[in-house]
């Protein structure tokens, strides 16, 4: 085999006949091919080289966003407790039942939710100021009903309110005044009138008492006694 050798005039030429001959080959493949499909093999070149370079090229670092699923944890964690509280009215009211109130509420709010009280109601049996709480029974009594304070243990606690009948002979003012229709003035009368007259004889002895009429009489005769 005939050894390689360059051809006159290349000596010195260096990259340049390098250059050309590229340069020659190209044109060469463009006629063979056609210009079209030339142009169309360097377009589908060029879209395969830049597919392999976003698939294989690293991706960047993720950017530092702890700080935002921080603050979403604690708004997810941090949630309002309840705003209300439950309560069971029974009793002398207009409907007993359980209802929902304000955290803040007294026994009058769970009473005047209840639709208030009725006719035989004993309001000052119960502390219509004290405050209710979660669960709690607030119980409106009769007139002459006593009343047992059940302890959450179901033990029997104190008895609370006035015990009837009672002793019209006894009774101080603020007993008297829990009768119903009998006011603070008419039961400083009853005692006025026990004091300068002496004992009631019988419960018709209050007729005497002014203030008290025959209706008024029998509204309470029941709850008094001598």
């Amino acid at each position: 085999m005939e050894a390689w050798r360059p051809r006159p005039g290349d000596e010195g030429t260096g990259g340049s006949d390098l250059a050309g001959d590229l340069k020659r080959r190209i044109l060469g493949w463009c006629r063979y091919l056609g210009w079209g499909r030339s142009i169309g093999a360097i377009i589908s070149s060029t879209l395969i080289i830049g597919f392999a370079w976003l698939l294989f090229r690293q991706p960047p670092a993720p950017v530092e966003d702890g700080l935002a699923y921080a603050t979403t944890s604690v708004a997810d964690t941090a949630r309002p407790a309840s705003s209300k509280i439950t309560v069971h009215v029974a009793g002398r009211v207009t409907r007993p039942g359980v209802y929902e109130l304000s955290p803040t509420a007294r026994v009058i709010d769970a009473v005047d939710i209840a639709g208030g009280m009725v006719f035989g109601a004993n309001s000052d049996a119960i502390n219509l100021a004290a405050p209710v709480s979660d669960g709690q029974k607030v119980y409106v009594p009769a007139v002459g009903e006593v009343i047992v304070d059940v302890a959450t243990n179901g033990t029997a606690g104190d008895v609370t309110g006035p015990r009837f009948p009672i002793d019209l002979n006894t009774a101080s003012i603020g007993e008297l005044d829990v009768l119903p229709g009998i006011g603070p003035t008419t039961a400083e009368a009853i005692v006025r009138h026990r004091s300068e007259r002496g004992r009631f004889a019988s419960v018709d002895g209050l007729l005497d008492v002014p203030g008290i009429g025959a209706a008024k009489l029998e509204a309470i005769r029941g709850l008094v006694r001598v």
